[in-house]
């Protein structure tokens, strides 16, 4: 199984990493097939073939501090810019500073609002927090837009 501490390469680039591992073989006379390249390059990450290390690197959203996003924040719908952004730990949470386009009422009574415009939230690869609101909803969920 995969060391927590290992961070995964993009898709794009766990693809390239086996084109220049084939090219290296080559290069001292042996060669394997594209496919033979992918299986190494997965072991390498510790994961038991390609399709698994795949679906591991193709599930993590990859931001960047400017991006365009949109989602929900306790609850209520939003479009936003990421105005900053802090890897925690192992890689495998973010904290996103975002600035909504339209301040976010997030208070759900009728009789009483309190409106943000600007909010920090820890998500994890998949997008949404780990922290969740009374009725089971993660309190943030972003989208790249």
């Amino acid at each position: 199984m995969m060391n927590e501490t290992t961070t995964i390469a993009p898709l794009e680039e766990l693809k390239a990493q086996a084109k220049r591992l084939r090219q290296k073989l080559l290069g001292e006379g042996v060669q394997i097939s594209h496919s033979k390249a992918l299986e190494l390059i997965a072991h390498q990450y510790g994961v038991r073939d390609w399709n698994t290390l795949h679906a591991q690197a193709g599930n993590r959203m990859h931001l960047r501090v400017g991006d365009r996003v949109s989602g929900r924040y306790l609850g209520q719908p939003f479009t936003a810019e990421i105005r900053g952004m802090t890897m925690l730990g192992d890689g495998s949470h973010r904290r996103l500073t975002l600035q909504f386009d339209e301040p976010v009422d997030v208070v759900r009574f009728d009789s009483f609002s309190s409106f943000r415009q600007r909010v920090t939230g820890e998500i994890g690869w998949d997008g949404r927090s780990a922290r969740q609101t009374s009725d089971g909803e993660p309190q943030l969920v972003v989208h790249p837009e």
